[in-house]
């Protein structure tokens, strides 16, 4: 099995703002967070940046994954999100419905089965020896009736909004998981949001998406997608955004 990957920042960031993405890969696994950019001008009640969070969240999901652990990916989730939230309960507003969080998108596999864990809008892509493409998505932040602060902050990790890595490990369990028979893959996308766009809001196929991923490598699908927010017209939320993709091919070989 060969996996690639690329974590790219916004184009028109500026210091001292950084990548709010992060990827880690190992030899059977990928998880891709995008952490959310607050609003500007809103008190999150924790001393700590986005990029913080990502970060911390990657060091506690990295030794179960790495060690082979056989934990469902939910519960080597959850324990993260403790963890995290246990280095800063002490200094932070824990219980600040604004507090720094990020989505989740991870895939582990094992010879009995592929693992896919998807929170928040972060996609995972599956595609089939002979070509079927399978999305497997969290649609629920698309799906909330409006996007003003107020109502995503009241609908944030709470029943009928959507669920995100933050400051409840039990957001862990309300992530979209599944198991896959490794003969029905043969190649996986595990994308950002930043990155899918190439597909959800750029138009192009998600076989185009997974053709590109494979044959020229994350870097490449990243650049098409900088060249079509360049050229877009209608800019919904932002022209740019962090991009990062992880491709697993080869599988079974």
């Amino acid at each position: 099995m060969e996996i690639r990957s690329s974590c790219q920042p916004a184009p028109d960031r500026r210091p001292p703002a950084v990548n709010e993405d992060f990827v880690l890969t190992g030899p059977d696994f990928a998880v891709v967070l995008d952490g959310a950019t607050p609003f500007a001008g809103i008190d999150s009640g924790c001393r700590h940046t986005v990029s913080w969070l990502v970060g911390r969240i990657v060091r506690y999901v990295a030794p179960p994954l790495l060690t082979a652990s056989t934990a469902p990916l939910a519960d080597v989730l959850a324990e993260a999100i403790a963890a995290v939230c246990a280095e800063h309960a002490d200094g932070c507003d824990l219980t600040n419905r604004d507090s720094p969080s990020s989505t989740v998108a991870m895939v582990r596999v094992r010879p009995d089965g592929i693992e896919h864990l998807v929170l928040a809008d972060s996609p995972v892509v599956y595609r089939s020896p002979d070509g079927v493409i399978t999305v497997h998505s969290d649609d629920r932040l698309e799906e909330l009736p409006e996007r003003t602060v107020e109502s995503v902050r009241r609908l944030r990790n709470a029943p009928g909004g959507f669920w995100v890595a933050s400051t409840d490990p039990a957001a862990a369990y309300q992530a979209v998981t599944g198991t896959t028979d490794p003969a029905e893959v043969a190649a996986i996308g595990v994308l950002s949001d930043g990155a899918s766009r190439y597909a959800e809001r750029y138009g192009r196929s998600w076989d185009d998406l997974m053709n590109v991923l494979t044959t020229e490598g994350p870097a490449a699908l990243i650049r098409r997608v900088r060249q079509y927010d360049e050229a877009a017209e209608t800019i919904r939320w932002k022209r740019y955004d962090d991009a990062t993709a992880a491709v697993l091919y080869d599988i079974g070989r």
